[in-house]
């Protein structure tokens, strides 16, 4: 393939998918407008159309601030391939270090964060304003720019020895770097989720241990009648930064661990917290967490095997605004270039990725079903629903390509009929 041929490819690709995901936006908004004024009939009796219109203000708030980020992203990624970004940031790093290892790390880490920089604007109005302006924001600025902080530490820390490995190996392993770089991507991961509950999650959140008696005795009964072990039951100040309510498993193995966040507890009571820990529950007995640990490593070994075929190709750097080395050290480029475009690819598979999403939802909701009373979980999505301010009414397209839970109202009918 020549270049000029994947450089009008690539174009055309980003120029489409910009265009489908500002279509599939509109779309949401025009539908959510159109039934702003009426509650649907399956929640009428439980959500005021006060609630209902918040709902889709919130919505229809955040979507139109989607669309420019949708189009400031395309800009950005033409900006820092076919315009020659990543190829002077190439530049600048052979000029400032020795050593391709080095210099292959130098021009990724500057990339990321210089992406970084640019995106953190979109992602403070996002927090401040709208999150604020509809009263869900309780982060204060110290706080985020002291997450912002720390994430960065944890990141370097981290991220930095894992990129130097895997930079290593696609030089010195042969034809076939990318299975070794990818048993060590593997490892990683594995780790990250053993450490995460007990040494990351802390830097960022305080975890109490659940003290509501009565409400610790339903849950342990529940884990004992589902034959479910954890390490905890554990509470999490998500109040301080936000007032959206949640609760997840994280860990593995033996570092298993159930998390509420007090703002959940605040607002369901014993029977409805049962109710949506069982549905959790039934992403533990249906294996789903497993299942999409290894769809994940699967997906990653296509990604790295990819990227072997092309980065053997002067073609590929070329067409994206780079000029590679007549020798090695073309690693790096080509890690970093396929990176930025992948989401194009991920755009597209979407749909079958909202869709298996929605399947597993649909089985751990039937399995809640059957360890506790369904009305019990209904009631709890129906103050979830109206406590986050999620709209009810979404548009069935836009849902099939983003939405990784069904829609309020077919969840819903499908617990009643269970």
């Amino acid at each position: 393939m020549s270049a000029s041929l994947f450089t009008s490819i690539f174009i055309a690709t980003l120029a489409l998918t910009t265009l489908a995901k500002l279509w599939l936006a509109q779309r949401h908004l025009a539908y959510i407008a159109a039934h702003r004024d009426r509650v649907p009939e399956a929640f009428a009796g439980q959500i005021t159309l006060a609630s209902h219109q918040k709902g889709a203000d919130y919505t229809s708030a955040k979507t139109r601030f989607s669309m420019i980020t949708v189009l400031f992203d395309a800009a950005l990624l033409l900006g820092f391939t076919v315009a020659g970004g990543i190829e002077k940031i190439s530049e600048l790093s052979q000029h400032w270090f020795s050593g391709t290892l080095v210099q292959g790390m130098a021009t990724i880490v500057i990339t990321l964060l210089l992406s970084s920089l640019l995106e953190a604007p979109f992602n403070i109005y996002s927090t401040f304003a709208i999150e604020g302006r509809f009263g869900f924001n309780h982060m204060t600025f110290g706080l985020y720019l002291m997450d912002a902080l720390k994430g960065l530490l944890i990141g370097s820390i981290l991220g930095l020895p894992l990129l130097a490995g895997v930079l290593w190996l696609m030089e010195r392993m042969g034809s076939h770097w990318w299975l070794y770089v990818w048993s060590v991507w593997v490892l990683f991961n594995l780790l990250i989720l053993f450490i995460y509950p007990t040494f990351i999650a802390p830097l960022f959140n305080k975890f109490s241990p659940l003290k509501d008696e009565a409400t610790k005795a339903r849950i342990e009964a529940l884990l004992k009648r589902c034959g479910f072990t954890s390490s905890g039951l554990f509470v999490m100040d998500g109040s301080k930064r936000s007032a959206h309510g949640n609760a997840y498993f994280t860990g593995f193995g033996k570092t298993k661990r159930i998390v509420f966040f007090d703002t959940l507890l605040e607002h369901l009571n014993t029977e409805e917290i049962e109710a949506v820990l069982a549905h959790e529950l039934g992403h533990f007995k249906h294996r789903h967490v497993m299942k999409r640990i290894v769809s994940t490593f699967a997906i990653s070994l296509a990604f790295l095997w990819l990227l072997g075929v092309l980065m053997q190709t002067g073609w590929f750097y070329e067409a994206l605004g780079v000029h590679p080395s007549t020798g090695s050290g073309n690693s790096a480029l080509a890690l970093l270039l396929l990176f930025m475009i992948m989401p194009l690819a991920g755009f597209l598979f979407g749909p079958i990725m909202s869709a298996y999403s929605r399947k597993h939802e649909f089985e751990a909701d039937s399995y809640a079903a059957k360890q506790t009373n369904s009305r019990d979980l209904i009631n709890a999505l129906v103050k979830l629903y109206q406590d986050n301010a999620a709209t009810l009414t979404p548009d069935p397209l836009y849902s099939k390509f983003y939405d990784s839970h069904p829609p309020a109202s077919i969840r819903i009918a499908h617990l009643e009929a269970a």
